[in-house]
Protein backbone atom coordinates (compact mmCIF):
# COMPACT_ATOMS: atom_id res chain seq x y z
CA UNK A 1 0.00 0.00 0.00
CA UNK A 2 1.05 3.44 -0.77
CA UNK A 3 1.33 6.10 2.00
CA UNK A 4 -1.95 8.11 2.25
CA UNK A 5 -1.63 11.78 2.49
CA UNK A 6 -4.16 14.43 3.39
CA UNK A 7 -3.35 17.77 2.18
CA UNK A 8 -5.59 20.63 3.82
CA UNK A 9 -5.12 24.02 2.20
CA UNK A 10 -8.10 26.52 1.78
CA UNK A 11 -5.97 28.40 -1.11
CA UNK A 12 -6.70 25.72 -4.52
CA UNK A 13 -3.19 26.37 -6.07
CA UNK A 14 -1.20 25.56 -3.32
CA UNK A 15 -3.53 22.31 -2.44
CA UNK A 16 -3.38 21.14 -6.21
CA UNK A 17 0.74 22.26 -6.08
CA UNK A 18 1.01 19.86 -3.52
CA UNK A 19 -1.30 17.01 -4.57
CA UNK A 20 0.58 16.70 -7.79
CA UNK A 21 3.75 16.80 -6.54
CA UNK A 22 2.79 13.77 -3.70
CA UNK A 23 1.25 12.14 -6.38
CA UNK A 24 4.23 11.90 -9.05
CA UNK A 25 5.99 10.57 -6.56
CA UNK A 26 3.87 7.47 -5.50
CA UNK A 27 1.70 8.85 -2.63
CA UNK A 28 -1.77 8.86 -2.59
CA UNK A 29 -3.51 11.76 -1.78
CA UNK A 30 -6.50 13.41 0.13
CA UNK A 31 -7.65 17.02 -0.46
CA UNK A 32 -9.62 18.86 2.40
CA UNK A 33 -10.24 22.35 1.16
CA UNK A 34 -10.87 23.03 5.30
CA UNK A 35 -10.64 22.07 8.52
CA UNK A 36 -14.25 20.10 9.34
CA UNK A 37 -13.74 18.49 5.72
CA UNK A 38 -9.80 17.18 6.85
CA UNK A 39 -11.39 16.01 9.93
CA UNK A 40 -14.22 14.36 7.71
CA UNK A 41 -11.30 12.80 4.97
CA UNK A 42 -8.93 11.63 8.24
CA UNK A 43 -12.18 9.56 9.44
CA UNK A 44 -12.97 8.60 5.85
CA UNK A 45 -9.72 7.38 4.89
CA UNK A 46 -6.79 5.82 6.67
CA UNK A 47 -4.29 8.45 6.46
CA UNK A 48 -0.11 8.33 6.89
CA UNK A 49 0.55 11.94 6.57
CA UNK A 50 -1.10 15.60 7.68
CA UNK A 51 0.24 18.30 5.58
CA UNK A 52 -1.97 21.35 7.43
CA UNK A 53 -2.57 25.01 7.14
CA UNK A 54 -2.66 27.19 9.79
CA UNK A 55 -4.41 29.98 8.64
CA UNK A 56 -8.40 28.71 7.39
CA UNK A 57 -11.52 30.23 7.50
CA UNK A 58 -14.18 28.25 9.78
CA UNK A 59 -11.95 26.14 11.54
CA UNK A 60 -8.07 26.85 11.94
CA UNK A 61 -5.18 24.49 11.65
CA UNK A 62 -4.45 24.69 15.38
CA UNK A 63 -7.96 23.46 16.02
CA UNK A 64 -7.36 20.59 13.52
CA UNK A 65 -4.30 19.64 15.53
CA UNK A 66 -6.23 19.66 18.83
CA UNK A 67 -8.90 17.32 17.16
CA UNK A 68 -6.68 14.80 15.55
CA UNK A 69 -4.52 14.43 18.53
CA UNK A 70 -7.44 13.21 21.06
CA UNK A 71 -7.63 9.96 18.82
CA UNK A 72 -4.34 10.28 16.44
CA UNK A 73 -0.38 10.71 16.49
CA UNK A 74 0.16 10.74 13.02
CA UNK A 75 2.48 13.17 11.62
CA UNK A 76 1.39 16.76 10.68
CA UNK A 77 3.55 18.84 8.32
CA UNK A 78 2.16 22.83 9.14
Amino acid sequence: RHPTVLVVDDAKSLREFVRRNLDVRGYRVVTAVNGADALAQFQAHEIDLVILDLIMPQMDGLEVIRQLRMTSNVPIIV
